[in-house]
């Protein structure tokens, strides 16, 4: 296991980790999840962008998939299946699932709980936004 660099200098570190999203339009899911969240857009082109939390030392990409296929929310039998969705905790619900849909975000017909929303980013990624 390698040894991490100084905690406080983040960008000298190398063990990095993050989750990278298909879609078919890198500028608009990259810009959607820099505007949801607050994230500086670290990199950016026409093939991918990684998003910089600005803490820590994960990261969220998107890259360019032209084949790329949105996935179905709830799971349908012979539909492309969801591969995985973010979690964001937040304080206010309704609110902040109210900027998301400002933002571009899509609320799933299905909801199956009380203290979550599920939304559809605008690749159609589900994501939710819950209060713990």
């Amino acid at each position: 296991m390698n040894e991490p660099a100084a905690e406080n200098d983040r960008w000298k570190r190398n063990d990095w980790w993050g989750v990278v999203l298909d879609c078919a339009d890198v500028a608009q899911l990259a810009h959607f999840y820099a505007e949801l969240r607050g994230w500086k857009i670290h990199k950016i082109d026409e093939s991918d962008a990684s998003l910089d939390a600005g803490e820590g030392i994960a990261y969220l990409s998107v890259q360019r998939n032209p084949g790329y296929v949105r996935p179905s929310w709830p799971a349908q039998p012979g539909q492309q299946q969801m591969q995985l969705h973010l979690d964001f905790e937040v304080t206010d619900l309704a609110a902040e699932t109210a900027r998301a849909i400002a933002l571009g975000a899509t609320l799933a017909e299905y909801q199956p709980q009380e203290n979550v929303r599920v939304l559809l980013d605008p690749a159609g990624h589900p994501f939710c936004l819950y209060t713990g």
